[in-house]
């Protein structure tokens, strides 16, 4: 188990947090349950078009369930964080509800680069992970201690003994940068072209 905590729960972040947080649970010996309940009519709140409407969107999508987390220490898991809108909320959310201590761990490692091949993440300066530190994230976060799974701690979860960097065994640009075709827009400032342009255009 990577980055354990002294903690008496463990709470997911609905959907997506769930499957980890239950190997967590699991592997650490902490009891597992749902702190946090989902309005499942909520889509993604990270890829909304505004801050004001991405905070609104938290609000709608999570409420915690305060019998679970009132007094206690907790060990929230989720998938991942990028612009850190959702797990500020949550964690204010859950020290809101009573939580003693609110730890935070998350099942990437921390996104630093840009995806320009799918959904929509934003430029690199607007992701946390690329313009903060592990303290600075924490503090902005608000929680107790902050953690992410190394690479490697990911390849292994998958059945790997660790990334090969010469053929990566799966596409992982989003942590370590290793983009599987070149981005000639981003080698240059004065020469702006192709693909992140994408990421624009919407």
């Amino acid at each position: 188990l990577e980055s354990p905590a002294n903690a008496d729960v463990i709470v997911p972040v609905p959907d997506s947090g769930v499957p980890a947080a239950l190997g967590y649970a699991q592997a650490s010996g902490i009891p597992f349950e749902l702190g946090i309940i989902r309005n499942h009519y909520v889509g993604r709140t990270f890829i909304e078009p505004t801050q004001k409407v991405r905070e609104l969107g938290v609000k709608l999508k999570h409420s915690a369930n305060r019998s679970v987390v009132e007094g206690k220490s907790i060990v929230l898991v989720d998938d991942s964080i990028v612009r850190g809108t959702t797990s500020f909320k949550i964690v204010k959310m859950m020290r809101e509800a009573g939580a003693r201590e609110v730890h935070f761990r998350i099942s990437s490692p921390p996104i630093t680069h840009a995806d320009y091949y799918g959904i929509d993440t934003p430029d690199r300066e607007k992701l946390l992970a690329a313009t903060h530190s592990l303290e600075e994230m924490r503090e902005f976060v608000g929680a107790d201690s902050l953690a992410f799974i190394s690479v490697d701690g990911l390849y292994r979860a998958m059945g790997h003994e660790r990334r090969d960097p010469v053929r990566p065994q799966f596409t992982d640009h989003c942590f370590t940068g290793d983009y599987p075709t070149s981005l000639t827009d981003v080698i240059g400032e004065s020469a702006k072209q192709q693909i992140s342009l994408l990421a624009e255009a919407g």
